[in-house]
């Protein structure tokens, strides 16, 4: 059966729909020989769909991998340049894309998978999954600055963000440590939106995406998601009325953390 192109590239792990769309824009895929386009349709039974002069293929099996995103580390599989990124930190054969991408001077909590589906999920805004971030401005903020975060910044380019959770954690010497809870999440937002109320952020670490918890980990090191982390995950794109508690039956499989190898 055909399928939009995008739709197909993200199945088969390359990224999610957005992101697969713009492989095909940069003309990266071709179908049949020829360079498709934007709207294209094809059938991977039948069709030669290839990414860089490379077949591609649907994954046997998906992976799910939760990486602790340090400072300095791009959130990209490959880069222009030889700053690292966070493929180069897991060592886990196969194709695995990040999603939710932090930039390079935040850190925490990154999802790498090989299922388009639920990246695609994920980061699309209609679902309007939390993020949610810890974040150190350099101030002491009033009620003023903290109730305009709230209600939505006008950033530079005159976009205005929708509304923001936010509460102060604790203090840290002349700065604040704040807890900041999100449904979208455009480039540099947080950055941007406290420039704007006067607040310069000293560092943003993400702690949770939808169900997803950073947890314990540190810097660098990543693991694989258990079957009920998984699970809560893909509840959360699915309709009120058929979700079921993730909280009723616990999940008997460890956490294995991986550590940076010295």
């Amino acid at each position: 059966m055909e399928e939009r192109l995008q739709k197909i590239l993200a199945y088969a792990g390359y990224g999610s729909r957005r992101s697969c769309e713009e492989l095909i824009i940069a003309g990266r895929v071709s179908v049949n020989g020829e360079t498709a386009q934007l709207g294209s349709k094809a059938d991977i039974q039948t069709d030669q769909i290839k990414l860089d002069g490379k077949l591609i293929k649907l994954p046997e099996t998906f992976q799910y991998v939760v990486l602790y995103k340090p400072r300095g580390v791009l959130s990209t599989v490959s880069a222009p340049d030889p700053r690292p990124t966070v493929r180069d930190l897991v060592p886990v054969k196969g194709t695995l894309y990040p999603v939710g991408r932090l930039d390079v001077d935040s850190e925490g909590l990154i999802l790498l998978t090989n299922d388009g589906e639920l990246a695609n999920q994920l980061t699309h805004p209609r679902y309007g999954h939390e993020k949610e971030y810890r974040v150190l401005v350099a101030r002491h903020p009033d009620e003023q600055q903290l109730t305009a975060w709230r209600h939505g910044v006008v950033l530079e380019d005159g976009y205005h963000s929708s509304p923001v959770q936010v509460e102060v954690e604790s203090h840290s010497g002349k700065g604040t440590w704040v807890r900041a809870i999100m449904k979208e999440g455009r480039k540099r937002q947080i950055r941007d939106a406290c420039r704007q109320i006067g607040l310069p952020v000293v560092s943003i670490v993400r702690v949770r995406i939808g169900s997803l918890q950073l947890g314990s980990l540190k810097p660098n090191q990543w693991r694989y998601l258990t079957p009920a982390e998984i699970k809560g995950l893909k509840d959360l794109s699915k309709p009120k009325s058929v979700l079921k508690s993730t909280h009723t039956k616990k999940t008997g499989t460890p956490k294995r953390v991986h550590k940076p190898s010295k």
